[in-house]
């Protein structure tokens, strides 16, 4: 099957995760005209999503609590595109890009382990059926290994506390429930 009988959905399979550079202030400037370019142009088979990575934050300013957003990685956007004459070209042209973060003018794609790590794709929503007390095993990240036990489940965040063994004293640590397996 050529990649033109293909349905979006099956393109969107061979898509990869890229970052571009940006001019530092720039990235939702450049988020904007990437997905002006490909709905005016008629690209869109070939870049299928956009992104400017954020987090929230509380500030305090004079005792007054705010909830912020600031951006994960300043400078870089990120890009779910099949890399092709045209497609490169597009990105690579918009005001405000750099380039394509890689070796000369040749993009790497991320790989599926940096995309979960920085929390960009769609990562497959997981609920796990642990409780207070049971006994886990973290199964990725930093702890990958370690048994622990349930201190606290957070379900909105997908998140869990557990006290773990770190050099003979028990810590507590927060893991994604992604993370974790129940034993």
């Amino acid at each position: 099957m050529t990649d033109e009988n293909k349905t979006f959905s099956e393109r969107e399979k061979d898509a990869k995760w890229y970052v571009v550079h940006t001019y530092s202030g720039h990235e939702n400037k450049v988020k904007v005209n990437i997905e002006k370019m490909v709905e005016n142009r008629g690209h869109i088979d070939d870049i299928f999503e956009v992104m400017v990575p954020t987090e929230e934050y509380v500030s305090k300013v004079g005792g007054v609590s705010k909830t912020k957003e600031r951006k994960l990685f300043p400078g870089y956007v990120f890009v779910k595109m099949i890399i092709n004459d045209v497609s490169w070209y597009l990105v690579r042209n918009t005001r405000g890009v750099t380039g394509f973060v890689g070796p000369g003018s040749k993009p790497v794609p991320l790989t599926e382990r940096e995309m979960k790590s920085f929390g960009v794709g769609s990562a497959p929503v997981v609920d796990i059926d642990v409780e207070v007390g049971d006994s886990i095993r973290i199964v990725s990240d930093a702890f990958e290994g370690v048994i622990g036990t349930v201190e606290e489940v957070n379900k909105e965040k997908k998140k869990v506390k557990a006290l773990v063994s770190i050099f003979g004293r028990d810590t507590s640590v927060e893991v994604n429930f992604s993370d974790i397996e129940k034993i």
